[in-house]
């Protein structure tokens, strides 16, 4: 007895320690990593200057978001596609090969501006342009991406003006100097370096002509309407409204990132980027639609839906995974559902069936006693009666189904008076 305590309490203890093992090596699956990779852009750029913005919101949670200085979108998309980085910001257009990339969403419009000297005459349809000091952006940038396919749109030659490759911010003091004529910018309305061209008296905004049709030849291009006075009132920027193109920028990641990752990054972005401004409405970003990239399913559902009740009383990197088990749950229990129905029929059955297996026996001995067997052959037969009566004395049924037990063994009963009373008539 003391033998089988002990073994008892082994198991038991084997069986703890086994929970407790999986339960924390569960924990340390679920807990996301503390920290993550961000390509942004060039220092003190628009998209330098956003990442920060994500640094300080996913650092409330614990995440330390390392900013990766690139020089733009272009590169970016060479270190996401290659999961140099866990994440990234993309202008629109600027596509990714291979299939190791999604996207959280769309996430705030980037309109192509155009800024000229004030005292120059820059003719407002583009394909007229000739003879122009152009800054196109840097190599590798999404500006310089973005021009290249603004000249095929309208069909302009790039040999017909001389282009420059600088950043944004010398970009506008080669402006003010005069040793350039027009500098392109794809960055938010409200960029830093932007602000500051709108409110020198030296360069105005020019406006296009045909920017809906220009954006009918770019297929990743929109066109958006600046309002009188949006930029500025004092002075007034723009005088008219203005109608720009404008690409969509995305925040990209790589598909393996830890879906608490996913959670907090879609999370920032809706706090970040859902908010009215100048060129967006109220709830317009984060979009799933128009991004290029596959959507990342998590993402998809915290931008349609928002968060679930477990972010509100759950530890996100637990939020995150509870709603990615529910999703991958979902399909299994509707095929479980219609089984999980038929489990009280099954079980029942099981039980009957615990006695019904008997009685092949019984209807065999009632075969063989209508043969009329010798007195040997009864004496036989009753006695494996006997024995069969025992054992279903011996089988264990709940309530409900001991009536079956019953009945077989009232059976059994009727099968031995008749074995008896043909022993009689044979001893007679």
């Amino acid at each position: 007895m003391l033998k089988r305590l002990n073994n008892t309490r082994f198991w038991a203890l084997l069986g703890v320690a086994a929970i407790l093992t999986g339960s924390v090596v569960m924990l340390f699956r679920l807990h996301p990593p503390i920290v993550m990779t961000l390509a942004a852009g060039p220092s003190g750029g628009a998209y330098h200057q956003l990442a920060g913005r994500y640094r300080a919101i996913l650092a409330r949670d614990g995440i330390d978001l390392v900013v990766v200085d690139t020089a733009g979108s272009a590169e970016n998309a060479g270190l996401i596609e290659t999961t140099q980085v866990d994440a990234a910001f993309l202008q629109g257009g600027i596509g990714v090969q291979g299939q190791s990339t999604e996207a959280i969403g769309a996430i705030f419009f980037e309109p192509m501006v155009f800024l000229t000297r004030q005292d120059i005459e820059v003719p407002a349809n583009p394909a007229l342009w000739s003879d122009l000091r152009i800054s196109s952006g840097r190599l590798g940038s999404g500006t310089a991406a973005a021009f290249d396919d603004f000249q095929t749109a309208v069909g302009l030659r790039p040999s017909l003006n001389q282009h420059f490759d600088m950043g944004y911010s010398d970009a506008v003091s080669a402006l003010i100097k005069g040793t350039i004529d027009v500098a392109v910018f794809v960055a938010p309305i409200d960029a830093p370096y932007l602000v500051a061209a709108y409110a020198d008296h030296r360069i105005r905004l020019l406006p296009l002509d045909y920017s809906e049709a220009i954006s009918r030849r770019l297929n990743y291009a929109n066109t958006v309407t600046v309002p009188t006075g949006a930029i500025s009132l004092k002075p007034v920027v723009p005088p008219v409204p203005r109608q720009l193109l404008a690409l969509e920028a995305r925040l990209a990641i790589s598909d393996g990132l830890h879906p608490a990752l996913v959670n907090r990054l879609t999370m920032a972005a809706i706090e970040l980027h859902s908010a009215r401004d100048i060129i967006t409405d109220q709830g317009q970003f984060p979009s799933v639609e128009g991004t290029g990239l596959s959507v990342n399913n998590a993402a998809r559902q915290l931008i349609l839906n928002g968060p679930s009740t477990w972010h509100d009383w759950l530890p996100y990197w637990m939020a995150a995974q509870v709603n990615r088990l529910f999703l991958l749950m979902l399909p299994i229990l509707f095929l479980l559902l219609p089984m999980l129905r038929a489990v009280p029929s099954l079980y029942a059955f099981l039980m009957r069936w615990r006695v019904l297996q008997h009685y092949p026996e019984i209807k065999q001995i009632e075969d063989d006693l209508a043969q009329a067997p010798d007195l040997s052959l009864l004496v036989e037969m009753d006695q494996r009666l006997v024995e069969l009566d025992e054992r279903l004395a011996q089988v264990r049924l709940p309530p409900l189904y001991r009536q079956t037990a019953y009945n077989a063994r009232i059976h059994i009963e009727l099968v031995r008076k008749r074995i008896s009373a043909q022993q009689e008539a044979v001893a007679f």
